[in-house]
C-alpha cells in the first residue's frame, strides 16, 4: 500500500535564538512513520508568508495531512492545539519586522476554526509514551495560531485534515522526547 502525503513544517529561529526546536525535531523525524510518508518544510517566522509557502506545498505533495510544529517556550508539555483564532496580535515583530497588533487573519472568515485532525488522539498518544502532554485552547496570537488558522481556512471543506502542535524549549523538552512526541502523534491519526 502506498503511504498517505503528510505535509509537517517546523519553524526558523526567532527571537534572537539561533535554532528553533520545533524545526529541529521535524528534520530529524524519518520519512515515513506508519502510514505516512513525511514531506518536511521549514518555515518562516512570518505572518502570512508561512501560511502561503505551507499551503502551496501542501498542494504540491497532495497532502492528506498537514501537522505543523512550532515553538511555545512557556510551556512544559507537547500541546496539540484545539483551534486557531481569528487575530494577528504580538508584543514582538515577526521575523520581517512586522508587528500585528489586534487585526483580523481574515476579514470575513469566522473567529475560530477547530483542528481537522484527531487533537486528542494525538496528545493521548504522546502522554501513552510516556512525555507530558495536553490539549491547549489557544496557539497565541503570534505567526503559529496566524499559520494555524489560514490552513483550516483554505483547507476548510477539503479532504485535507489540519492540526498544529506546540512544543516546549530543549531545556524543558529534550529534543529527542520532542522527536519521539511528534511520531507518537503521526502514528494516532
Amino acid at each position: 500500500m502506498d503511504p498517505n502525503p503528510l505535509l509537517i513544517t517546523g519553524f526558523m529561529p526567532f527571537g534572537g535564538e539561533d535554532r528553533n526546536p520545533s524545526w529541529e525535531a521535524v528534520n530529524a523525524l524519518p520519512d515515513r512513520i506508519g502510514a505516512w510518508k513525511l514531506h518536511k518544510l521549514l518555515l518562516p517566522v512570518e505572518y502570512g508568508r508561512a501560511a502561503a509557502l505551507a499551503f502551496e506545498k501542501a498542494l504540491a505533495c497532495h497532502a492528506d495531512a498537514v501537522i505543523c510544529v512550532g515553538l511555545a517556550a512557556g510551556r512544559t508539555a507537547v500541546t496539540p492545539e484545539v483551534m486557531g483564532v481569528n487575530v494577528r496580535d504580538a508584543s514582538m515583530p515577526d521575523n520581517a519586522g512586522y508587528r500585528a497588533e489586534g487585526e483580523p487573519i481574515s476579514a470575513d472568515g469566522p473567529a475560530a476554526y477547530f483542528s481537522t485532525l484527531p487533537v486528542r488522539a494525538m496528545t493521548k498518544a504522546v502522554a501513552d509514551a510516556g512525555i507530558p502532554a495536553s490539549l491547549s485552547y489557544t496557539a497565541g496570537t503570534y505567526v503559529c495560531n496566524d499559520l494555524l488558522y489560514t490552513l483550516l481556512d483554505r483547507f476548510s471543506g477539503t479532504r485535507t485534515r489540519v492540526a498544529f502542535v506546540h512544543i516546549p524549549l530543549e531545556r524543558t523538552l529534550p529534543l529527542p522526547d520532542s522527536i519521539r512526541a511528534l511520531t507518537a502523534a503521526i502514528e494516532a491519526i
